[in-house]
């Protein structure tokens, strides 16, 4: 039957293994233990972690083929001997994760998978949530957030919490406080920001999903990176409080980095919906999202396009991947056309720095109320310190002036989508950057701005309008990166992009290609 916990997951092993041989793959993954801590990230040992997405991980636990407290040591074991060479954890809540299965873990579809959740905005009562800052570096939080319920009572196990930039603000994950986070494709290159550490335990095999949030593209840039699966939902389908029930003016929103498009689905299904206080909730769906992976989306139209707002040049690499997607998708009976709707990228990209300066600021300010310490360079890195600066110097006029230009974007986007059920477009206009190019401490700052500028032209819209938006794996540079392509849709209708998506990964399987860690 459509969207059963089997199906939509193409190359992956076979369900059928014995209990004997799922704990001998744990013993030869605690034999290596000693490995853990090791600079070298090929002497990390292998584990069924890799062999199995989420979804197939919480089948052998329940037909008791392997244990919640096994799994979880693997994935201990495996993210000790891999942090060192590609620091992707923030924090360590190794304690919490045995407790809470020594307290007997709910009945979910995930129960006793191991589980990351990303060092931003996300808490868990009485433990630190960094915020890829120094200034926030012993912030305890008071209270666990809507989404961690929600996580837990699906029966994922949380054992940590992944890298990122601080406050998110770029697209890289390297940060003065957690240092650089390497990308297992090439260490020297940028594993993608804000969620990169969330995509590094995930390429490289610790987990199969992880807890990732995008309010510029940081869900799709590091899957894009790292070559994963990203969907950023729409706006409103997903929890962000009790704290507040919108981040950034509701451009930012939260869900996962995962490798099959089945388990995408399946957290989305565990994790929507609206929560008390909320000022909006996107659509309810008609049904389960894990039902529709396995659903022919029907003949799709389509509009193809490669260029930026704004005209920055894009890779000639990126241009032919997503040229190749789109004959992919004719093949598969949808039409595609070149189109791209009319917008504003200066007014945009004015809209959005007010509204992030501005919310940035103000938490900046109750941090400095709560510990009497000013914000500055000695707990700042300059970008942030600069947005900081700015968003004190923002009006209420101006702020309610960036709104009306994003709800603005927002209408003429959906005029655009009445003609097209989807938008085509690369998801970032290069494969993955070396490592210092994108970070928060630069050299000059107008360099800094035109890097981002550069390399992220086409994420940062769906933000602005809403939209839900996925970035795919389908292809690959000659020297062997990443390269994602980003699939967009209308406002509340991800299921027609897990449709496609589903679709996609059975006619170009991603599955069986992995970094060599």
């Amino acid at each position: 039957m459509a969207g059963s916990v089997d199906e939509g997951a193409p190359h992956l092993p076979p369900m059928n293994l014995s209990r004997r041989e799922v704990v001998a793959g744990v013993v030869a993954t605690a034999a290596g233990a000693s490995l853990a801590g090791r600079a070298s990230a090929a002497a990390a040992p292998s584990s069924v972690l890799e062999e199995h997405d989420a979804l197939g991980l919480a089948r052998l636990v329940a037909r008791k083929q392997v244990t919640a407290a096994e799994l979880l040591d693997m994935a201990i074991v495996r993210a000790e001997a891999l942090n060192p060479a590609y620091n992707f954890l923030a924090r360590k809540h190794y304690d919490y994760a045995r407790k809470a299965i020594a307290r007997g873990l709910p009945e979910g579809p995930f129960t006793g998978v191991p589980w990351l959740i990303k060092d931003l905005s996300t808490y868990i009562a009485g433990e630190v949530t960094g915020q890829g800052s120094r200034y926030y570096k012993d912030a305890r939080a008071t209270v666990t957030s809507e989404l961690v319920r929600r996580h837990e009572r699906a029966g994922l196990v949380i054992f940590g919490k992944t890298t990122t930039p601080e406050f998110g603000l770029t697209p890289t994950t390297e940060s003065a406080a957690t240092g650089a986070t390497r990308n297992p494709w090439d260490p020297s290159r940028t594993s993608g920001g804000s969620s990169g550490g969330a995509a590094v335990a995930v390429a490289a095999g610790v987990i199969p999903a992880a807890h990732a949030t995008d309010g510029g593209g940081s869900i799709r840039i590091p899957a894009s990176c790292c070559g994963l699966f990203g969907l950023k939902p729409s706006r409103g389908r997903v929890p962000m409080g009790p704290l507040r029930t919108e981040g950034w003016g509701g451009m930012s929103v939260a869900h996962a980095i995962t490798r099959s498009v089945r388990d995408s689905a399946a957290i989305l299904d565990a994790t929507h919906g609206i929560e008390p206080g909320s000022r909006y909730g996107a659509p309810s769906p008609e049904r389960p999202f894990l039902d529709e992976v396995r659903t022919n989306p029907g003949k799709l139209r389509i509009a193809l396009s490669v260029t930026p707002m704004a005209g920055t040049p894009v890779d000639p690499e990126v241009v032919a991947a997503v040229q190749a997607a789109a004959r992919l998708c004719e093949s598969l009976g949808h039409h595609v056309e070149e189109a791209a709707p009319q917008l504003d990228a200066g007014k945009l990209g004015r809209a959005s720095f007010a509204i992030v300066s501005s919310s940035l600021a103000a938490d900046l300010q109750a941090r400095e109320t709560a510990t009497g310490i000013a914000p500055g360079l000695d707990g700042l890195e300059p970008v942030t310190l600069a947005y900081y600066t700015m968003g004190l110097k923002t009006t209420g006029v101006e702020y309610a002036r960036a709104n009306n230009d994003l709800q603005e974007a927002a209408v003429t986007m959906a005029q655009f989508m009445e003609r097209y059920d989807v938008l085509l477009t690369p998801t970032l206009a290069s494969p993955p950057l070396p490592l210092g190019v994108l970070g928060l401490s630069p050299a000059q700052m107008s360099d800094y701005f035109t890097a981002v500028s550069a390399f992220t032209p086409f994420t940062g819209i769906m933000n602005y309008t809403g939209q839900p938006s996925m970035s795919v794996p389908l292809a690959t540079s000659r020297s062997g990166l990443p390269i994602g392509v980003m699939f967009s849709g209308r406002y509340g209708e991800e299921a027609l992009l897990f449709r496609l998506a589903g679709q996609l990964e059975q006619a170009a399987p991603w599955a069986a290609r992995r970094p060599d860690v």
